[in-house]
């Protein structure tokens, strides 16, 4: 395995206003809104429930205004992961999956406000695995803003706040994020990675520092895949990947524990495999993954 030695970039801290949903959303818009089906939730550890619903705070114009400020507050941080974190507009939901909000990519991210305001938005996972039944793991780029250089699941990211990653029929829109994703970072075709070919097995909650300033706070659903795939990694995204076996993915896990190598987990990744991950794989290998999915349950990790 290579591993990127660059050191971290700094970053200052700064003040930004979040956005949030309009009362005059489109008639669409809201028909995707209110299409969730109801979730059990399932408590691993108490954890203090918080829902609600936004209101407009501010203006375009002021909004521009705002996000200039932020650019320059932190004007360290690599162009790349600079330009998502002030674009790309994650979508908030409760403790039940019930879409509430939407605000950058760069607020959701923030230890302050996620403590603060209890900020939780949705995210995906993707598990891909080959015909011969291996893992494709990466590891985070060193200039990712939260967990750069740690290994982890194949595929990491968020649904954003538009139209055709709102749908929550078939979780299709996590489905479209996942193939979007999958394509920016390693260079995975769409049609290689068709979005009914996605599992989703479950959901789970969690929240984890990252540094004293960054962190996540999401509801992660996990989507498992099975192709044969070109890789073509984003450097900008991932520093290496590689493909594991049981057996290897254990090993590295035993290294992480040890601190051995320098290597890391990311602690959802790690989440995943602890309480999931090998028992899953036994349905990979049967062909039998939709057995195992429990898409009713949000399961609270820590």
């Amino acid at each position: 395995m290579s591993a990127v030695l660059n050191p971290l970039l700094g970053f200052i801290s700064c003040r930004t206003t979040r956005s949030v949903i309009a009362s005059s959303s489109s008639d669409r818009l809201s028909s995707l809104l209110s299409s969730s089906s109801p979730s059990r939730v399932c408590n691993l550890r108490p954890r203090r429930s918080s829902s609600r619903l936004f209101s407009v705070s501010s203006s375009s114009a002021s909004r521009s205004a705002a996000a200039m400020g932020e650019e320059i507050a932190d004007s360290a941080m690599d162009a790349v992961q600079k330009r998502l974190m002030f674009e790309d507009e994650c979508i908030l939901v409760d403790e039940n999956d019930k879409v509430v909000g939407h605000d950058s990519k760069y607020n959701c991210h923030l230890m302050e406000k996620i403590e603060a305001e209890n900020l939780l938005h949705r995210a995906f996972s993707v598990f891909l695995f080959n015909s011969k039944y291996e893992l494709l793991l990466q590891q985070r780029s060193a200039t990712k803003v939260t967990f750069p250089i740690v290994w982890t699941n194949t595929c990491c990211s968020h649904p954003l706040y538009r139209e055709s990653e709102l749908i929550e029929e078939n979780y299709l829109g996590v489905r479209n994020a996942a193939q979007r994703k999958l394509l920016d970072e390693l260079g995975i075709k769409a049609e290689d990675v068709p979005v009914n070919e996605f599992i989703p097995l479950g959901r789970i909650l969690y929240k984890a520092p990252s540094d004293g300033k960054w962190g996540e706070h999401e509801l992660d659903y996990l989507l498992f895949i099975i192709r044969d795939v070109k890789v073509e990694p984003n450097p900008d995204e991932v520093a290496d990947v590689k493909y594991v076996n049981r057996e290897q993915l254990k090993e590295l896990l035993r290294k992480a524990n040890a601190g051995e190598e320098g290597l890391k987990l990311s602690p959802w990744f790690r989440l995943v495999v602890e309480n999931f991950l090998f028992k899953w794989w036994d349905h990979v290998e049967k062909g039998t993954l939709k057995e195992a999915a429990d898409m009713k349950t949000i399961h609270k990790l820590s």
